[in-house]
Formats: C-alpha cells, structure tokens, sequence
C-alpha cells in the first residue's frame, strides 16, 4: 500500500523544522535542516523517499523571506506545496507546547486535515523583482518617516515656531532651508530677500511663501533654547 504523507515545514531564517506524518497523523519523520542548499536538497531526498511513489504533500508557514530557498527547490523537484498562515498555526497551537518541532507538526497536521489551503507555484521573474522592489519602498518610506519625525522633535525642542510652520513630509522647499539655516538668529540674520535667493539657487519651489513664513517664525523667538547651536552645527541631524 502506497504511502499518504504530509510534511510540516516550521521555517526559520537560519535554519527549518521539518515533521513528517501519516494519514494517522503519527510522526514519520522530525528533522532541523540548515537554510542552504545541500541541506535542503538532502531534506527533499529523505522526505520523498518515505513515501516510496505515494501521495506526499509539502506544507509551509512562510511564503518568502527566509523560507524563499526552500520554496524554490521544492518547486524546482515538482512538489505539491501548501501555504499555511502564521495565524492559523498560532491559531491551532493552544494544546502543543511552543517548540520548532510542535509548530512543524502543526503544519503538517493542518494540511493533512483542511482543504482550504492555497498552493505554492512558481512565480515568474517579473512577480519577484516586483515583490523585491515594493519592499525596497516601503522600507525607504518609513525610513523616511522616521527621518521626518525625528527632525520635527529637534527643532519643537528649541525652535517651535518653525516645526509648526511647515509640513516637513511635503514641503522640499522647507527641508532645503534647514541644511543652511536652522535657528531663530541666523534665519533674522538673512533677512526675507536673501533667503529667497538662497533657495531659488538651490531649486526649491515657492521660495516666496517658504523664505516669509520661516522670518517670521524668527521673529517670534528671540530667547536661546541650551541645544539650539549644537542642533544647527549638526544640521539636526
């Protein structure tokens, strides 16, 4: 009689958890693999092997990530794979103690008894490079973010007449006036027109509004605030 197994993958980003049961749900095989290619390649070999020609069904808790590896040799050798959610393994984890072999068992056993589980296909080269690229901007916008609200908290410590002034996440113009001039002294020093100048040379847009709004904010501080000249030499960064 013909093997029916399942494989629970408990994916990590240095190393997976890998449980084997049968159509009973008895433990076939538990094995910690390496994340990389020899390891994993042995991994497919033994699994596969234990079913001797049956049905054998792959299933998985990552989708990507440390787990991208995995996916594609399984994919490459023509596996039938399964993606599992984190939160259904978590979701049916309350009777298992919390180890890497427990939550691999889980995975196994949600694809051994649902039918509401999404298989993994190959994806195309287009559908990676645009998972890889969204990545990169949302890692970039909230670097961005935090940029901006780091900035804000510095100057609302010693000059908060010129972080109300401005929306700094849509204003080029006002972070191009703070890489010259961050303080309440300098910004009367240059005076409205020459501030204009000052920014037009340097491209930004609406230099008029900008180069008023930033004076006048000067004009309603005139006590220094301890930090003020260490902030400007820094360039509050």
């Amino acid at each position: 009689m013909q093997q029916r197994l399942w494989a629970g993958i408990d994916a990590g980003k240095t190393a997976h958890h890998c449980m084997v049961v049968d159509a009973d749900g008895q433990r076939v095989l538990s094995r910690r693999i390496d994340n990389d290619e020899s390891a994993l390649l042995e991994l497919i070999r033994a699994v596969t092997s234990l079913a001797e020609g049956g049905h054998l069904t792959w299933a998985i808790d990552l989708n990507a990530g440390g787990a991208a590896l995995l996916i594609t040799l399984l994919l490459a050798h023509d596996q039938e794979l399964l993606y599992i959610p984190g939160r259904t393994v978590h979701h049916a984890a309350g009777s298992y103690r919390k180890t890497d072999a427990n939550d691999a068992t889980i995975i196994a056993d949600q694809a051994r008894m649902r039918r509401d589980l999404h298989p993994l296909r190959r994806g195309d080269e287009l559908a990676a490079e645009l998972r890889i690229l969204t990545s990169r901007r949302s890692d970039l916008s909230a670097d961005r973010t935090r940029t901006i609200n780091r900035l804000r908290e510095r100057l609302g410590e010693y000059f908060p007449a010129l972080e109300r002034a401005f929306d700094y996440s849509n204003n080029q113009a006002a972070l191009i006036l703070l890489t010259g001039y961050q303080t309440p002294a300098a910004l009367r020093r240059i005076g409205t027109a020459r501030l204009e100048t000052w920014l037009q040379n340097r491209h930004a847009r609406k230099v008029s509004s900008v180069a008023a709004s930033a004076v006048a904010a000067a004009h309603t501080q005139y006590t220094v605030v301890p930090g003020e000249q260490l902030a400007a030499d820094l360039s509050l960064a």
